[in-house]
This record gives structure tokens, C-alpha cells and sequence, in this order.
């Protein structure tokens, strides 16, 4: 997944970028225009929760540019990877199976008179001839008229951009529900298709069920491309209790009435499992009237988001249309920091604080953990009744000679 995120340094984007990941299932995410010139590990919790752990970073020059990949790390590993002026190219392979392929994501400077140094390293960037190879990224330049709604276009760039494309040997892959990925968010928009994924035969040729679809803009003025495997098998939504739910009223009744419903069946296995579903199913309905369901609302939004993104490229929005859309946008910030909130208020852990999570979090859950696992040697009652007799004898023993006459003499 790739994605122009116009800035990262608010919460609530770091959040809608994590939730927008998660509900793809991201792999690897790569994500231009970060605006950030200093990272730390809060900032990788934020965007890549608990499955994007990995992390190469090129900084932004003070609130300009800026481009990372995060990858997880029990499906890929990264080898090796190298920081460019505008680009990061890391050496990808599998963790269970021999394929391996490059993948650089680059974000292109919006300065024409910096575009030909851009391109230059975009080339230089291309791995060794007959390894698969992959590009991504808001490259701020195109190489078709097609790619743009309107006839002002820079056929010099255009030229250059498709003459590098030729000398790298890189084709793009089409995406297939999205003709642009930026739009100007205006009545009368300029929509162009800046937002690209190139690759050469070996790389298509290593991945051919692969197909290139777009995702909703959300919040940003780009659209992220997301590339999956189509024959893939979707997995099914699976039930997730809550911790937190049994502190709250009408928990236990809730699971009462769903677990004293009759089941008409004669085995117990069977029994338990309708009871199981039951429970969980009446512990969802309980949550909908409980909370806010703030994720499902953004995700919500999203699609919404999308339909009217297909729909500017074919046509002019109505007024309505183009209200509900920004609307729309500054709803999904709000949604996300509900999210954000939503989790923390759930978390048993309220001391935790952002980046403490691999630091003192372990360090202090682990000592007395510690303590707990540790037990104390236990002898056999013989050795502990021997043990205790030969002790008597000494007392006894003792007591005799500090007793007996001329005993105080000796001592001194």
C-alpha cells in the first residue's frame, strides 16, 4: 500500500493512516510526504500498531517531503536499504519461501528544476538486470496526456519522464476501479494520476495474480494505490471481547440471557458451541447501544469518500455532492481521534504513555513477572526432620555447658 499523506505530525492523521492500513491488512506500507523531520518509536506505534514493526525512514527537509516503509516482520524482512534525496530502495524477501525482490518508494519534488535530478536517481536507483524490482510513490510528474483532465500539460517533462521509465525498463501497473489520484479539491478540480506503481517483468512475472486497485482519499488529496493478491481468500470478521466490557452495567444480564436460551440438541459439544455464538452475538448488539461505534462510522465515511472520488472523474459534483465530500474529510479526523481515544480508555494499562511500549513497559512488566516465576528449593521431609534434630542436640548441648559448674571460669 502507498500513500501521500500530506503530513503526519497531528495524532488524529497518524491514526486514520493506521486505521485506513488495518483495514487492509497492509504488509508493507509506504507512505510519502510525511513532513517529519524527526521519527521516533511513538510515532511507528502510531502508524503501524502491533503488525508494522519494521521501519526505514527518509527525513523531510524541515516540513517538506519526507517518505517511509514499514513492513511486518513475521511476513517479510528487509535485508538491506538505502536513503536516497527523494527515495528509500530496500531489498524485500519473504520469511517463509525464497522469493525476494527490490522495492524503492520515492516521493518526486513539486520544483520542476529539481525533477531531472528526481529522475536521474530514480534510474540509478534500479537494481542489477534480471532482479525482480518494484516503484512506488507520489512521483509529481506523468508521462501520458491521459493523466491528466485538462490540456495544460509540460510535454518536456513528460518526455524526460518516459524516456527514464524506458532506460530503467519500467512498465506501470494499471489500477483498475481509478483513472486519478489527486484531485484539488475545488468545484471545478484539476485531477491528475501522480500516485504510480511501476515494475519490470521479472517482478511481474514473480507476482502475476497481483492486482493494483485504489483506496478512498480519506482525509488526503490523494487516493493511497493498493497492490493485493486477487486470488487470495478473504478472511471472516472474527469476535473480539472487550476487557474492559464486564466493568459496565448490564454485562452480566446480557450474558445471562444469552446463555439461558434453550438449545434443542443432544450432544454437549454442540450445545456449547450454539450457546458461544449466541453470547457473542448478543454481546455485539449490547456494544452498538453501549458506545459510539466511531470505526465502523469512518470506514463508513470512506466508501462514501471513494463513490464520490469515481464519481468526479466522470462528471462535475453537485453542490451537495461536493459539500457532503468536504464534509466528509473533516468528519474523518474527528472519527479517528474518537478511535484513538476509545482505545486508551479500553487499555487496563492506564499508565502507559507513547513510546513506552518496547521501553519501560517490558522492563517494568517483566520484574516482577520475575519474582512470580521464581521458587523457592524444597528438600525432602527426611532431610528437613534430621535437619531439625541435630539442631535440638546442638541447643541442647549448649544449654548444658553454659550450665554446668566452673562454666562462667571457662568462658572468661
Amino acid at each position: 500500500m502507498s500513500w501521500s499523506v500530506r503530513g503526519l505530525n497531528a495524532p488524529a492523521k497518524r491514526s486514520a493512516v493506521r486505521e485506513v492500513a488495518e483495514a487492509h491488512r497492509a504488509t508493507i506500507l509506504c507512505l510519502q510526504e510525511t513532513k517529519l523531520e524527526t521519527w521516533t518509536q511513538a510515532y511507528v506505534c502510531d502508524i503501524g500498531g502491533l503488525a508494522l514493526e519494521g521501519c526505514a525512514v527518509l527525513p523531510a527537509i524541515g516540513t517538506r517531503g519526507g517518505a517511509v516503509i514499514l513492513w511486518n516482520k513475521n511476513v517479510v524482512c528487509v535485508d538491506t536499504h538505502a536513503i536516497g534525496c527523494y527515495s528509500i530502495t530496500a531489498k524485500v524477501s519473504k520469511t517463509q519461501g525464497d522469493d525476494s525482490f527490490w522495492l524503492t518508494t520515492v516521493y518526486g519534488p513539486t520544483d520542476d528544476t529539481r525533477k531531472e535530478d528526481f529522475l536521474a536517481e530514480m534510474v540509478r536507483a534500479a537494481p542489477p538486470m534480471g532482479e525482480p524490482w518494484m516503484i512506488n510513490g507520489d512521483f509529481n510528474v506523468i508521462y501520458e496526456a491521459r493523466d491528466k483532465n485538462n490540456l495544460n500539460l509540460n510535454r518536456r517533462l513528460m518526455g524526460r519522464f518516459r524516456a527514464a521509465l524506458d532506460r530503467a525498463h519500467l512498465r506501470e501497473i494499471k489500477c483498475k476501479n481509478r483513472r486519478f489520484t489527486w484531485t484539488s479539491e475545488c468545484q471545478d478540480p484539476t485531477m491528475v494520476s501522480i500516485d504510480k506503481v511501476f515494475c519490470n517483468t521479472e517482478r511481474e512475472a514473480l507476482f502475476p495474480a497481483h492486482m493494483l486497485l485504489a483506496a478512498s482519499t480519506a482525509y488526503s488529496d490523494h487516493c493511497p494505490p493498493v497492490l493485493a493478491n486477487s486470488a487470495a481468500p478473504r478472511k471472516r470478521p472474527i469476535f473480539k471481547f472487550e476487557s474492559f466490557w464486564p466493568r459496565f452495567p448490564h454485562f452480566q444480564e446480557a450474558v445471562q440471557r444469552a446463555w439461558q436460551r434453550p438449545v434443542n440438541h443432544e450432544y454437549p459439544i454442540t450445545r456449547l458451541k450454539v450457546k458461544m455464538r449466541r453470547t457473542a452475538a448478543d454481546l455485539k448488539i449490547w456494544a452498538r447501544t453501549l458506545f459510539s461505534d466511531a470505526k465502523a462510522q469512518f470506514h463508513l465515511a470512506c466508501e462514501v469518500m471513494l463513490r464520490l472520488d469515481v464519481a468526479q472523474e466522470r462528471r462535475s459534483l453537485t453542490p451537495t455532492e461536493f459539500q457532503l465530500r468536504r464534509q466528509l474529510k473533516q468528519r474523518l479526523l474527528g472519527l479517528a481521534a474518537i478511535e484513538r481515544a476509545r482505545k486508551r480508555k479500553a487499555s487496563r494499562i492506564s499508565w502507559l504513555r507513547a513510546g513506552d511500549a518496547k521501553t519501560a513497559f517490558f522492563r517494568l512488566r517483566s520484574t516482577p513477572r520475575g519474582v512470580k516465576t521464581t521458587f523457592t528449593l524444597c528438600r525432602p521431609i527426611q532431610s528437613l526432620m534430621s535437619l531439625m534434630k541435630t539442631r535440638q542436640r546442638l541447643h541442647t548441648s549448649t544449654s548444658a555447658t553454659c550450665l554446668a559448674p566452673g562454666s562462667a571460669e571457662l568462658a572468661l
